[in-house]
Order: C-alpha cells, then structure tokens, then sequence
C-alpha cells in the first residue's frame, strides 16, 4: 500500500475528521454493522481485516501510526460498548506489548506513533510500564490520554 499513515485498530473511525482519509490503511480485526441501544448506526468497515499485534505490513511502511486499542477488560460481550468500543482479552498486557511492537515495527525511521488510551478502568500509568521507550509527550482530557513517540 502507498499509503503514509495506519491506523491500527480503527472501529469506527470516531475521531476522524474525515473518516474516509484517501492517506490512511484504516485496519480492525472486525466487522460490526448494527444499531446501537439509542438507535445510532455503527459500522465498523476496515481497509484491512487484521490484528493489531501480527500486522501483514512490511517493516518500516508508514510515516504515521495511529494505536488506539481496546480499553475496557469489565464489558459484556455483546453490550453496546465492546461493539462500539470493542473488548480486552484475559491476556491484554501482552497484546498491549505486541501491539506496541508492532506499530513500532512498521514505522519508518524518525515515524510518530501516536497512542489513545481511555483511563476508565485500567490507568495510563499501568500502560506505560508495558512499553520499552517513554513518549515524548501527551495531553489527557478527563479519562482520555493522547500520547506520542517518535522511532528512533
């Protein structure tokens, strides 16, 4: 793909301005196309039906990575929010790392990867202790926190 920037586990696409970015690989691991309990459509429609910790893309593709992964361990399996939101697995630490790894891995040298993580049920400090480097800097707006590294 010629494409420069990833996002790695795109759902539906919420915080995109334009969530049809012709720059973007937009990647999930799943389809969803429902209603929501307050009668809101969600669909989530990736480029790419991957997972986020054995990304198919080549080392070093993209100058931009966008790693805003599952927060929430407590969830019904089919509430509204692990469709909207999607779910933790019982090994969420590791998938976390391999995640991390991964976006990582396929950023081109001096690439941004750029983390969104919801404290509300797991603190962003616990997150950082999986992670081998320290972001450059952030910004947390109630429970959401926006972090950033650049690959070295």
């Amino acid at each position: 793909m010629d494409k420069p920037i990833l996002d790695a586990c795109c759902g539906a696409r919420m915080f995109w301005f334009d969530k049809n970015n012709p720059r973007v690989v937009f990647q999930d691991c799943r389809i969803v196309d429902d209603t929501l309990c307050d009668g809101r459509k969600l669909e989530v429609r990736p480029d790419v039906l991957g997972d986020f910790r054995y990304m198919i893309f080549p080392d070093e593709s993209f100058r931009l990575v966008v790693f805003d992964p599952p927060h929430l361990r407590r969830v019904g399996k089919a509430s509204w929010l692990s469709k909207k939101y999607g779910m933790l697995t019982d090994d969420w630490e590791d998938d976390l790392r391999r995640g991390f790894a991964e976006c990582m891995r396929v950023l081109k040298p001096q690439g941004v990867l750029i983390f969104k993580w919801s404290e509300d049920q797991i603190s962003t400090a616990d997150i950082l202790r999986l992670f081998p480097q320290r972001p450059l800097f952030g910004n947390r707006r109630g429970k959401t926190v926006w972090l950033v590294w650049m690959k070295d």
